[in-house]
This record gives structure tokens, C-alpha cells and sequence, in this order.
């Protein structure tokens, strides 16, 4: 099930990608990573490559080199909803870094950079008082990931406050989007199914009293401490919040401890006795254990009422492939039967 897939990096990608870009830019190419290291869910095998951005002309070449190549690329920001596969990377990951974090206001307009670490954006509209993304105050996550996956709390996505989105498609090109382009639906938005990279983001908010907009937060951040796990490494949400689910059964996390499967483990996963819709690695966790667990959850709650659950969390594959964990665990343990 956990046969190693890893393959050492090739000798053309050592000369054609990483040799080109260390003259560029120095210091900001790694080799031979670890993802344990660099995933909140602290799970995942080597990559072969991962690269800091700190502009979009890094993430221009980075491109360039590889559009041409058959290795693949992934692009990350904190790594929230993501789940690297314990088999590794063969390939090159690109990582939007936190230089990549200005701000700037301009009336009730704000515009920020992909890397910007949503809680210090959050609290920065509040401080100018401006009104909108006070549900995001406690995501650990950076922009550019949040706005790719339309993501938020309380129901809410970032997606509502966005007027445009500048990115860098795969050849190397500038792309402005507006918010309809985007097509933000719940968790979801058209970015997510194109290869590009988001840049910059103009968010539209409403001026209001910074001082209930902070009272608003700490509320926000209180109900988070007390519900979600933060001992323990995890990836967030790992299922969607359907909205027809929700209105005839429940949330996921409340249908999940309904069915008895709240501190069910599998291998170093678990699901979490604090909040039932996060899988936490207790020590050792592979991605197949998390899958294994996406699996089960699935299978029962389905079972029980009807309803699929789908993931939030996308599974990172080792050549590559990309696709919700739901999608990744069905895949791979329905061969298995």
C-alpha cells in the first residue's frame, strides 16, 4: 500500500531546472525536502525541489523552465487543506513565500500580495477599519491558498470581498481576473482548475468601527480555540460543509460523531476528539492513513444518510496528480477490495 514510488532527481533536472535557477535565486532552492517538515498535517515524503518565490518574476521562471519539462509542479502557500503523499515529490514544488506579503489600502480597498498570512491581513482591516474578513481572522493559512479554494469560516468565503485577482499563468504571462471569472462557489473557485499562480489580490470592504470589528474577531477566535485541535498537527477542515446536507442532517463534524466514529484511529491518524471534521496525526500518520479514515467516514456516513461527504483537503500525489482526498482515498482503496 506504502511501496516507495520516489525516484532520485534526474540528472536533466539538475542541470536544466535547479542549476539555472540557484544562479538566480540563491538560497531560495531546496533540495531533497522533506514535506514532513515544511506540512502543517507534518506528513509526506521528499520532493525533489522546492522553491521560496518572492516575486512574480521568480514564479515567471520557474515556469519557464519547467512548461516544457514532464515533471510536475505544485504550488503551495502554508499548506492548509493539503495532503502530501507519503511516497513523496517527483518534481518541483513552488512555495509563495512570505516575502510575498505587502499590503496596501486605499479607501475601503485593499490590495495584498498571494503570501500574506490571513490572520495578520484580518487584523490589519481592522485596524484601518474595514469590514469583511473577520471570519478569517483564525485560518492559518496565506491569501493566495484561501482566495485558489474560496476558503472562510462561519459559511462565509473570501470570495464575496474579491474585485480582481492577478496571477502568472504556466507561460510565464501576467492575467488579471475579476471576481466573476473566478466563478467562486462554496470551497470552490475556476482558479483552482487552472495552471497559474495567484500573485495579488484587490479585496472590496466596508468601512465600520474598528473596535466592534475586533470584538467580532475575539469572539471569532475564542469559539476557534475551544473547538478546533491546535495540539496536535492536522490540515484544517478536511470535509466540505454541503449546504443541502447541512440543512437536512447536520454539519460534517456533527454527522461524523453521530455515526460513533469521533478518536476513530487508523495507523498515527486520528479523528480528532476535539472537532470530529479534522484528522489530527498523533505521530507517524501517513497519507494513507488519513485516506483510509476519508474512506471510512465516507463510506458510513453514506451509508447512514444517504449524503457523500467530500474533502476540502486536496491529496498531492507523487507524479503529481492533484485531486480531493475523497477522490484520492476511493481510488485507492477500492482497487484494494
Amino acid at each position: 500500500m506504502s511501496s516507495q514510488q520516489w525516484f532520485p532527481i534526474t540528472d536533466s533536472f539538475l542541470r536544466e531546472v535547479i542549476a539555472p535557477l540557484e544562479e538566480t535565486l540563491e538560497g531560495r532552492i531546496h533540495k531533497n525536502v522533506s514535506l514532513s517538515q515544511i506540512s502543517r498535517w507534518k506528513i509526506g515524503g521528499n520532493a525533489w525541489c522546492v522553491v521560496d518565490a518572492a516575486s512574480s518574476s521568480d514564479i515567471s521562471n520557474v515556469f519557464r523552465l519547467m512548461r516544457s519539462r514532464s515533471e510536475p509542479v505544485f504550488i503551495m502557500g502554508d499548506s492548509s487543506n493539503v495532503l502530501f503523499d507519503t511516497r513523496g515529490f517527483n518534481g518541483l514544488i513552488l512555495r509563495i513565500s512570505r516575502s510575498m506579503s505587502s499590503v496596501r489600502t486605499s479607501g475601503s480597498t485593499m490590495v495584498a500580495q498571494a503570501g500574506v498570512w490571513m490572520p495578520y491581513l484580518a487584523r490589519r482591516s481592522a485596524q484601518e477599519g474595514l469590514s469583511g474578513l473577520e471570519h478569517a481572522v483564525g485560518i492559518p493559512g496565506t491569501l493566495g491558498g484561501l482566495v485558489l479554494m474560496n476558503g472562510g469560516s462561519q459559511r462565509l468565503g473570501i470570495g464575496n470581498n474579491v474585485l480582481r485577482v492577478q496571477c502568472v499563468t504556466f507561460n510565464g504571462e501576467d492575467m488579471t481576473l475579476s471576481r466573476d471569472d473566478c466563478n467562486f462557489s462554496y470551497r470552490k473557485s475556476s482558479l483552482q482548475f487552472q495552471r497559474l499562480a495567484v500573485v495579488e489580490v484587490q479585496l472590496e470592504l466596508t468601512p465600520a468601527d474598528p473596535s466592534i470589528i475586533r470584538r467580532d474577531m475575539i469572539n471569532i477566535l475564542r469559539s476557534r480555540r475551544t473547538r478546533f485541535p491546535k495540539n496536535l498537527p492536522n490540515g484544517g477542515s478536511t470535509f466540505l460543509s454541503d449546504p443541502t446536507m447541512y440543512s437536512s442532517v447536520g454539519a460534517p463534524g456533527a454527522i461524523i460523531e453521530r455515526i460513533g466514529f469521533k478518536g476513530l484511529r487508523e495507523g498515527g491518524a486520528q479523528i480528532s476528539t476535539q472537532h470530529a471534521n479534522f484528522i489530527v496525526n498523533n505521530g507517524g500518520a501517513t497519507s494513507f492513513d488519513v485516506l483510509r479514515l476519508v474512506y471510512l467516514i465516507r463510506q458510513r456516513v453514506q451509508d447512514v444518510t444517504g449524503f457523500r461527504l467530500d474533502c476540502e483537503v486536496q491529496h498531492v500525489r507523487f507524479d503529481g496528480v492533484v485531486a480531493p482526498a475523497h477522490v484520492a482515498a476511493h481510488e485507492h482503496f477500492e482497487l484494494l477490495r
